[in-house]
């Protein structure tokens, strides 16, 4: 079984037309799942639902956690692109011995146009073929944690040497 964490990002954000802007209700992992036709068995747990921006040393001291604390040794983590290296940093001093993907998307799922159903159903292909280790999954590549980086200019991750 493969442990799906959930914390938020722009994975999970929907469009709130009363306020005209960005927000958060519920995942939509569920329904990526059932739409992907996903066969792989998972378990799902929400642990946030936040902008990665937002994240708080205490929110990824959560996440390294319940990583620890699960039976499953491959954990696909969804997070916001923009601090996904700093939260597989804190992974990958905390957590020895699994598995850990993590992914997110550019273009919030609700959109219609976004990356994140791609980037999930790698990350859940990836997490059950790569040795133990912390790995972000992003734009069909999957990278070291240490040794990746978000270009913020072109919009995608890049590897660094």
């Amino acid at each position: 079984m493969i442990r799906i964490f959930v914390t938020g990002g722009t994975f999970d954000k929907t469009y709130d037309e009363i306020k005209g802007q960005l927000s958060f209700t519920d995942t939509h992992l569920p329904e990526m799942l059932r739409l992907g036709r996903s066969r792989v068995d998972v378990s799902v747990r929400t642990l946030m639902m936040i902008d990665s921006l937002d994240m708080t040393d205490a929110d990824r001291e959560l996440i390294v956690r319940n990583c620890q604390q699960c039976e499953e040794s491959c954990i696909v983590i969804t997070h916001g692109t923009d601090t996904m290296v700093e939260t597989a940093a804190a992974l990958a001093r905390s957590v020895p011995g699994k598995t850990i993907v993590l992914t997110g998307a550019m273009i919030p799922y609700a959109f219609g146009s976004s990356d994140g159903l791609f980037n999930l159903g790698s990350a859940l292909s990836l997490v059950q073929v790569l040795k133990p280790g912390i790995y972000i999954a992003m734009n069909g590549r999957h990278f070291e944690w240490s040794k990746v980086r978000k270009n913020r200019e072109t919009g995608v991750f890049e590897a660094i040497s």
